[in-house]
């Protein structure tokens, strides 16, 4: 070996250790940067955990499509498009006005996650609140309060086609705080016991209560003799895009909302102006005169109330809703389907009367028959002239349902996808920070407790031995990480039991009022 050669060597092993100083002061500098991004807002909740996701790379930014193009970004705006029809003209009455407090307070709502506009919301609030109580007396809306950017976000993994992303509205702030506004107008002028079985966007009731109630509807029924149930789990396409602003106008204005307050809802639905936006590409502009905005504020109570009128006639079949997630479920006894059959027709006529597409091809159906020869003697569920597709078991609003109502494959689900998010949970231990303790623990509640006891009210009392245990042992590791004693999750499912019993009994509209309320009655006796 040469002494250049060797000259050579050191200079590269030299090279070598100054790149790998260099690393790992750019490491510790990140570190210490997002440790002090912790530190210095403790008091900030949102900054906290944007400080968390960035140590422990938990549910990391996603990216734009792959192909991202021009062209794509058109296509998709098209697409989106796709549902659009004229409307209606409009009449006018007045609206109560707002006052600056009311728009002071949602404001501040929005803007003080935004350093700049929450200093100026002071000066602002006057400004807005004339602007608001115009658009409320005129029933109109500014142009520029009807645009929206769409962004695609790819609803799975793998993209085959346009239906695969979700367009999501990017509105401005000043629309979003005015439709904040208005909702209070809406929820105080529709009846309380308006669609009871609409278990969304609606005070006291969740995914749980609607998983429930079909659960005991269905665990009644099968206590007679010679029956079983059919579940007929409904999809839609683009369900929200499909909503037709004139006939939302008619059924708003028959549930007695005020002209004024309808022809500004209308308003807001019709002329809007969208262009898509995918990566560092934009598509043309397009006017929209169908359909709601995902991601405006008020398209969900909209959707709501548009289907409102989507119930059964039959008292053997129940149509529960939660969302757009529409569950049919009927009760049949001695092999008699014409109720059902006759329901899921007036389900289709109701569809095509009210611009809803039923996507057959995603309906799947789950028949519940615990009789001995009553697997066999099931005829397929036709919709149109297609074939709804049975299945053994469907994920019900986040929740496996089986048609042997076991809950095997949800907690198996539910695990090792808690376990997965243990590896987080080491990071953050592993990151050194000050009341790292109480980081993780909250951290615990938030991103693994959060999977293991979802829907837990519905399932739990249903579980084997073996199946709770599987269940413990994710807690007892996840504790064993963190250094503390976590409640195991039959104090969860206790205490959380508790809690919905006395919210139920509270609450004389929920759908399970009747049944708790007369238990409570017969305790007292």
């Amino acid at each position: 070996m040469t002494a250049k050669l060797k000259s050579r060597i050191n200079a590269r092993d030299i090279a070598y250790s100054a790149a790998r100083a260099a690393l790992r002061r750019g490491i510790s500098s990140a570190k210490l940067v997002n440790k002090n991004r912790i530190v210095a807002h403790s008091s900030n909740s949102w900054q906290v955990w944007e400080g968390i996701r960035a140590i422990t790379d938990y549910k990391g930014v996603s990216s734009p499509p792959v192909n991202s193009s021009a062209t794509l970004a058109e296509e998709l705006n098209i697409f989106y498009a796709r549902f659009d029809e004229i409307l209606i003209e409009i009449t006018k009455t007045v609206l109560p006005p707002l006052s600056p407090t009311d728009t002071a307070l949602v404001l501040c709502t929005h803007w003080d996650q935004m350093e700049y506009m929450g200093e100026c919301s002071k000066t602002l609030t006057p400004v807005f609140t004339t602007i608001f109580n115009l658009s409320l007396a005129t029933s109109r809306l500014p142009a520029c309060f009807k645009s929206a950017t769409i962004v695609p976000v790819p609803k799975q993994s793998k993209v085959t086609n346009l239906n695969d992303y979700r367009p999501v509205a990017l509105t401005p702030i000043a629309a979003k705080c005015l439709e904040r506004l208005v909702i209070t107008h809406i929820k105080a002028a529709i009846p309380p016991s308006l669609d009871q079985y609409q278990f969304a966007y609606r005070k006291n009731r969740s995914t749980e209560d609607a998983i429930a109630i079909v659960l005991h509807t269905l665990l009644q029924h099968l206590e007679h003799r010679s029956t079983y149930a059919r579940l007929l789990f409904v999809d839609f396409n683009s369900a929200f895009n499909t909503i037709l602003p004139n006939k939302l106008h008619n059924k708003l204005h028959g549930l007695g909302l005020s002209t004024t307050l309808c022809n500004w809802i209308l308003d807001f639905l019709t002329n809007r102006t969208q262009y898509v936006r995918v990566g560092k590409h934009t598509s043309s502009t397009l006017t929209i005169n169908t359909g709601a905005p995902q991601g405006c504020v008020l398209s969900p109570l909209l959707y709501t109330l548009f289907t409102y009128d989507c119930s059964s006639s039959s008292p053997s079949t129940h149509v529960i809703k939660c969302a757009d997630d529409t569950t049919m479920l009927s009760l049949i006894t001695g092999n008699d389907e014409t109720a059902y059959r006759r329901e899921v027709q007036l389900l289709t006529a109701w569809c095509s009367s009210n611009n809803l597409a039923l996507n057959t091809k995603k309906t799947k159906e789950v028949i519940v028959d615990f009789r001995k020869t009553g697997q066999l003697s099931h005829s397929p569920l036709l919709i149109g002239n297609e074939v709804v597709e049975r299945v053994s078991s469907f994920r019900f609003l986040g929740v496996t349902v089986s048609e042997d109502l076991s809950w095997g494959r949800n907690i198996a689900s539910a695990t090792a996808k808690a376990q997965q998010r243990l590896y987080f949970l080491r990071k953050l231990r592993w990151s050194r920070l000050p009341q790292r303790l109480l980081l993780m623990v909250n951290f615990y509640h938030c991103a693994v407790e959060s999977v293991l006891t979802y829907g837990l009210l519905v399932w739990f009392s249903g579980c084997t031995s073996a199946e709770k245990e599987a269940i413990h042992r994710v807690v007892r590791a996840a504790g064993k990480i963190i250094g503390v004693i976590l409640p195991d999750i039959t104090t969860v499912y206790t205490s959380r039991c508790m809690r919905q019993v006395e919210n139920i009994l509270q609450d004389y509209l929920h759908p399970a009022h009747h049944p708790f309320s007369t238990i409570a009655l017969w305790e007292k006796i």
